[in-house]
């Protein structure tokens, strides 16, 4: 007998990119991580090259010769029809294998937290995005290009408007909150007014602000009235888009798991997750909240076992190699 068909299962987020070869029998042959998969900033090619390093630092023996049997792919920034396509190819065209679907990296914690194919998911960690699967494959998502495209949220857009409402309890045309004080301790200015030029001339990287949505979750729960606007702005933003990917498949009214993910929600805040409670409950009450407790690669890796046809027990083998303990 041949080798078993390999699939290639990868997540590809805004902080690492994870990387798993998993054989058709649901076994997993090998694990890699690499750094952020950001093609809307490094470009496609460079993107794909994050992968490239995470399959290089494998055993060999791992890596079949001829590119892998089907390779399934969940990536940040594949957010158009266009932008996966354009990553299939390269994929594609670097040898990875002829088989090769990409996908956003929602589709990967949809697949990873709920237990059929089909429900909802939200993520909130740097960003915020969301996509929705009926039971007949119908399909409801965001562009999720930020706020041109209407999201809102998400541990940068968090921070921002937490800068922004301290700016202005500093110069006087806010409210007074402790969010100042966060803000100058954490990135130890003496103002807010100071940060912002340091924002603006460069020193500081406006991509670190998301540092601060820990700060601006405790001071919520603390009794800050501007954190907790805000925090309580994030329960309605996450609600919202399971509300929408619900009403647009036609599963208001059917029970349907909605799979909570990304750092922010994961994080379990009190409050934060008291809000998400009560907002489901009144908004969408057949809605079954479920937070993720599998890495988005098992996603990745049961839609590219899915894509082979493999047997239920394939699945279930994967799924029990990243269980936590205790679970089951």
């Amino acid at each position: 007998m041949g080798r078993p068909r390999l699939v290639l299962a990868v997540d590809g987020g805004n902080s690492k990119t994870d990387v798993a070869v998993v054989s058709e029998h649901g076994e997993v042959l090998a694990t890699g991580r690499s750094g952020p998969f950001a093609p809307q900033r490094d470009g496609v090619a460079a993107a794909v090259g994050v992968v490239r390093s995470a399959l290089d630092a494998l055993d060999p023996e791992v890596v079949p010769e001829g590119g892998f049997d089907h390779v399934s792919a969940c990536l940040a920034g594949a957010d158009l029809p266009v932008e996966e396509e354009a990553l299939a190819r390269e994929f594609a065209a670097r040898g990875f294998g002829p088989d090769v679907v990409v996908r956003n990296d929602t589709f990967a914690l949809l697949r990873a937290g709920a237990s059929a194919a089909w429900g909802v998911a939200v993520v909130c960690g740097a960003g915020i995005n969301a996509v929705g699967v009926s039971p007949t494959g119908a399909v409801a998502r965001f562009p999720a290009l930020g706020r041109i495209s209407g999201d809102w949220g998400g541990g940068q857009g968090l921070a921002e408007e937490a800068l922004w409402h301290a700016v202005r309890a500093e110069d006087g045309r806010g409210v007074p909150t402790t969010l100042t004080g966060l803000i100058t301790s954490h990135f130890g200015t003496a103002t807010v007014a100071e940060l912002v030029l340091e924002v603006h001339f460069g020193r500081v990287s406006e991509e670190l602000l998301h540092e601060l949505s820990p700060g601006v979750l405790a001071a919520a729960g603390d009794g800050d009235a501007v954190a907790r606007s805000l925090v309580e702005r994030q329960a309605d933003e996450v609600t919202v888009m399971a509300e929408v990917c619900l009403r647009r498949l036609g599963l208001l009214e059917t029970p349907t798991e909605v799979v909570l993910g990304g750092g922010m929600l994961t994080a379990r805040d009190p409050l934060l997750t008291s809000l998400l409670d009560s907002s489901f409950a009144v908004r969408t009450p057949r809605a079954k909240p479920v937070l993720a407790d599998l890495p988005p690669i098992v996603g990745a890796g049961l839609l590219g076992l899915e894509h082979l046809g493999a047997a239920e027990g394939a699945k279930a083998r994967l799924r029990a190699r990243y269980e936590p303990p205790g679970r089951g």
